[in-house]
């Protein structure tokens, strides 16, 4: 019995993190207010979704980035690191994926470890295509597709940006044009249609304007985005879209940055 209690006592601050280690977790990432592991990738890494912002708060959008889709298109990951890891977020309700092709982005392929290009897997518009687009056996064949198909209808945003590169621009083609005007404007990027030569077969964005009220949409970087861009004025202007600042409630915490509602 002796020996059982010494084993309890060693196996406890392994199983549940102490009050001081939370402190610390909450300290070093004031923006986060809670995560969620979707699913895991198909080689096993975590697919990881971070909650910022004020959930719950009257007027606030509630809104999904998302990042990493395609794994040789890393840079605008960033963005996503920044919002999640700089100070508190206020006017926003935000969900952040800064990953969500672990694998490829391991790799630094567009792919994900099954050789399915994420992005053309959706159950809308599909069609067996191979190649660089190879969109895999079946819709929603992948464990990634899955895992966002269920955390999206779970979540069911108001507003969904698909982070991409490298064809600098936002597709204005799309279900809100206003609201991809005022992405375009607050990005400073050109407006774009990103038709892929006629249909965009199995895309996430297409998948979700058509099942749901809410609008997504695509923003594309260039090849070479700066890091500076990617880490400090690319997270401010996400925020500025939305109507979000950075900041404890009525407290202005980043230069440059004004509350707006």
């Amino acid at each position: 019995m002796r020996i059982l209690g010494i084993l309890l006592a060693l196996t406890v601050p392994l199983l549940a993190p102490t009050a001081p280690a939370a402190a610390r977790a909450a300290a070093d990432r004031p923006a986060v207010v809670g995560h969620r592991v979707i699913r895991h990738s198909v080689q096993g890494r975590r697919i990881v979704a971070w909650h910022l912002g004020e959930p719950g708060r009257p007027g606030a959008p509630r809104v999904v980035l998302i990042a990493g889709m395609h794994g040789n298109e890393g840079a605008p990951g960033g963005i996503l690191r920044s919002l999640r890891d700089g100070p508190q977020i206020q006017g926003a309700d935000l969900w952040v994926v800064p990953a969500y092709n672990p694998d490829g982005l391991a790799a630094n392929t567009r792919r994900n470890a099954h050789g399915v290009d994420l992005n053309r897997n959706y159950p809308y518009h599909w069609t067996n295509l191979d190649g660089s687009y190879e969109s895999g056996p079946r819709p929603a064949s992948e464990p990634e597709t899955r895992a966002m198909l269920r955390f999206l209808r779970k979540v069911r945003p108001r507003y969904i940006l698909s982070f991409h590169q490298p064809l600098n621009g936002v597709d204005t083609d799309t279900k809100d044009q206003a609201f991809a005007r005022r992405v375009a404007r607050h990005l400073h990027l050109p407006r774009k249609t990103f038709s892929c030569g006629g249909v965009c077969h199995g895309t996430m964005t297409g998948w979700y304007n058509h099942r749901f009220r809410g609008a997504a949409l695509t923003v594309e970087y260039d090849a070479h985005p700066s890091r500076t861009r990617m880490r400090r004025t690319a997270p401010r202007q996400v925020l500025d879209i939305f109507g979000a600042w950075r900041g404890r409630a009525g407290v202005d915490l980043v230069p440059g940055s004004q509350p707006q509602r």
